[in-house]
């Protein structure tokens, strides 16, 4: 009996404690994304853009931010900053896809767990895709069948609602269909971006991701009913974005306006305007990230913010002491199989990019990219010497640091950085990005080989354990900043330095630098013979290799057929691929017999490398697995 009675007592009170905190009643939050899209395709932000009547309408009875920004071009590492409000490169959360995912501390939860400690009830339908173990209490419901309707009678509830539609894989249409194309949009109609060829196929490709995101505001529209119906539309904040850029060629995936800049419009219901800072019907300029996202989510909730998040709240009040600076931080690292470190900073119209492993041109082989037919097109037409030079730049080497201004020059095509006019703001902007980078500190400064083997079981603990040895090679990389007379004695010296790093990042440089870094030729040769870490012997082959000195295939080779690591071997295979694609072409064949470590990245390579198709691929990955078991 007294074990009944205290099972009852408990019951009690927990309903009671679910009854109290229903009792105190609270906004609920609806978030709508649409997948790969950029504001540039909306003619609510965009005057070339697509009408979109329902997501129009939202605006009017909210507000619109005409300077949203996704922190990342690719959705995974995206949708993991949305969800932690932490920067990846912070976390350890900056590649897709993931090799292996980081652990927050303990402390730490993705923030849909604190609305549920509050009597939230939290639904996710359904894409998650995130870089960082969940841990437990985030979701009541995650599927493709959840919805707020099932929760109980009177509980506020946070859903998110992803659509696909428009989502790149809707660009990849067959040949057949470019023959006899069925689009509601004029491809006459369309404005081309000034860096892709003026073509049929081009046109075509614009109007049919047109067609895509009308359909997109279809579904806002179906969705914004269902509240009504249900009578929560004027209790329900209700935000509209695009999870990151997309999806033509050089925007998803790139740190570029058209990879970053997302269409956001919030809905505020009329029960809870008065937690908005803005009027009904208003457009604003005020910056917004998406390390901002969980902390409005949390303010407008009236829940305290966690202070290990990033951003802040963007709707509501901020202490003057919390207020951060009018600006965004930008993000791309690796894609699938392709590798690359790029961060930008945003200020006002100025917007510093800095590519800090600038010999990668833009249109390095990725091969999901290069399932589109427009991106097909557009190599073909480099290949063939028929693009005009802003049309020719993504595939060719990119300088190791850049600066536009937007409101002259919104498509980034005039690069400023070698304009003195331009002097002061280039080196305000990079000061404060190489501030940035520091303080996070920012793990993407490691290989992503070292941050698996050492790093994501506690990211957070481990950058700052080596926060000064970040700093150290983030200056080691700005060698790239200066003439090479001015940094060839600090290159040296990382050269020669015990941190294997610090030679990586020195020959990184040496790279960008190219010919002009002649005189360390003979330090990179005996590198690649007697250095005792791999991904030093590639990179001084690399350099090497790019500059006519020796051929680098037997030092890739080497590494893919002894490392361990599928992270050092997708590293190597990305060099092969630069060789194979670049000016010498080289046509050596990679061995998938001979290949240590294989995994679903590895794999793209070698189907791209060996022309093998992808039916082929799996099955031979299938078969190398069951032989090393």
């Amino acid at each position: 009996m007294p074990k009944l009675l205290f099972a009852v007592l408990a019951l009690l009170i927990c309903d009671f404690t679910t009854v109290a905190v229903f009792a105190q009643e609270r906004p609920n939050f609806l978030w709508i994304m649409s997948e790969d899209n950029s504001k540039h395709y909306l003619k609510l932000f965009d005057e070339n853009g697509a009408a979109t009547p329902n997501i129009a309408e939202m605006a009017k009875n909210g507000v619109l931010f005409e300077r949203a920004f996704s922190n990342a071009p690719v959705c995974s590492v995206a949708r993991t900053t949305l969800i932690t409000g932490v920067y990846a490169p912070r976390l350890g959360t900056q590649y897709h896809r993931r090799l292996k995912p980081a652990v927050m501390p303990e402390d730490w939860k993705m923030f849909p767990a604190y609305l549920k400690q509050q009597g939230y009830f939290t639904t996710n339908n359904s894409k998650k895709d995130y870089n960082a173990v969940e841990g437990n209490g985030v979701w009541d419901a995650s599927s493709r069948k959840a919805t707020w309707r099932q929760r109980q009678s009177g509980q506020p509830f946070f859903h998110v609602q992803t659509y696909t539609d428009s989502h790149e894989s809707s660009l990849h249409f067959p040949q057949s269909w470019v023959d006899a194309p069925d689009t509601n949009t004029d491809p006459n109609s369309i404005n081309l971006a000034p860096y892709h060829p003026d073509t049929s196929l081009f046109r075509l490709t614009y109007a049919r991701y047109h067609d895509r995101i009308q359909v997109i505001d279809d579904k806002v529209g179906q969705l914004i009913e269902k509240l009504k119906q249900d009578g929560e539309l004027e209790n329900t904040f209700v935000f509209y974005f695009g999870d990151h850029g997309g999806v033509l060629p050089r925007g998803k995936g790139f740190a570029y306006e058209s990879g970053l800049h997302v269409p956001l419009v919030v809905r505020v219901p009329e029960k809870w305007k008065s937690k908005s800072i803005f009027q009904k019907g208003e457009r604003t300029k005020k910056f917004v990230e998406f390390v901002d996202f969980a902390p409005t989510v949390l303010s407008l909730a009236g829940i305290q913010v966690p202070s290990f998040m990033d951003g802040e709240s963007f709707m509501t009040q901020v202490e003057e002491s919390k207020k951060v600076p009018n600006e965004t931080l930008g993000y791309a690292d690796r894609m699938d199989e392709k590798y690359d470190q790029v961060r930008t900073l945003r200020r006002g119209n100025l917007k510093y990019i800095r590519n800090y492993m600038a010999f990668y041109p833009d249109g390095l082989q990725n091969n999901y990219r290069y399932v589109n037919l427009a991106w097909q097109q557009w190599r073909q037409l480099y290949r063939s010497q028929k693009l005009s030079p802003i049309q020719r730049a993504f595939f060719e080497a990119r300088p190791p640091e850049q600066l536009f201004d937007l409101e002259k020059d919104p498509y980034e095509v005039n690069d400023l950085s070698q304009n003195p006019e331009y002097s002061k703001q280039l080196s305000q902007m990079r000061l404060a990005l190489t501030a940035k980078v520091k303080s996070l500190p920012d793990l993407g400064m490691f290989p992503e080989s070292e941050l698996v083997k050492n790093a994501l079981e506690s990211p957070i603990e481990f950058g700052q354990t080596q926060k000064s040895r970040i700093a150290k090679l983030v200056d080691t990389a700005d060698l790239a900043l200066i003439p090479f007379n001015q940094a060839e004695k600090a290159l040296v010296t990382a050269i020669q330095s015990d941190d294997p790093l610090e030679r990586y990042w020195a020959y990184i440089v040496c790279s960008i630098h190219s010919n002009p870094a002649d005189s360390v030729s003979n330090l990179a040769k005996k590198s690649v013979q007697y250095d005792p870490h791999p991904l030093v012997k590639l990179r001084a082959a690399e350099f090497l290799g790019l500059t006519d000195q020796i051929d680098p295939v037997p030092t890739i080779n080497e590494i893919v057929t002894t490392s361990d690591s599928s992270a050092e071997t997708l590293i190597a295979l990305q060099t092969y691929v630069l060789f194979k694609d670049g000016p010498t072409r080289l046509e050596t064949e990679v061995d998938i017999d001979q290949i240590k470590t294989v995994d679903e990245q590895v794999i793209r390579r070698i189907g791209y490398l060996s022309e093998m198709s992808q039916q082929d691929l799996k099955q031979r990955l299938k078969e190398l697995k069951k032989n090393r078991q």
